[in-house]
């Protein structure tokens, strides 16, 4: 079981800049894929970002590359996500996952843990 607890949300200017974490609990932290997922309103949760569980390797959705980056610090059993340049169309609720898989997985279904999100809004 592995319990993941975000913070780090709140309401920022379009180009503003933003930082995530997501605290994780219970099982071996490294054993797991981290991965940043979002939604907004009226539309599906959406891939992110997710970090490797070596944290070696990353991937980003195309709507975010370049302006996010993600990392992880397995001394402190926690995933990051910088968030910069931000825009109005990245308003949503993120959400941190954990997946026991290796690689970097973008599907959502390979995640079995999730937080509770942390809501991110972006003023025009």
């Amino acid at each position: 079981q592995v319990q993941l607890v975000e913070s780090g949300g709140g309401l920022v200017q379009a180009g503003d800049s933003l930082s995530l974490s997501c605290a994780a609990s219970g099982r071996t932290f490294s054993n797991y894929a981290m991965g940043w997922f979002r939604q907004a309103p009226g539309k599906e949760r959406e891939f992110v970002s997710t970090t490797s569980r070596s944290g070696r390797i990353t991937s980003y959705a195309d709507s975010v590359k370049g302006r996010f980056t993600i990392s992880r610090d397995d001394a402190k059993n926690t995933v990051y996500l910088e968030m910069n340049s931000l825009k109005p169309e990245d308003t949503a609720v993120y959400y941190c996952a954990a997946a026991a898989s290796p690689g970097i997985p973008s599907r959502q279904s390979t995640y079995r843990y999730w937080g509770q999100g942390t809501q991110v809004t972006v003023s025009s």
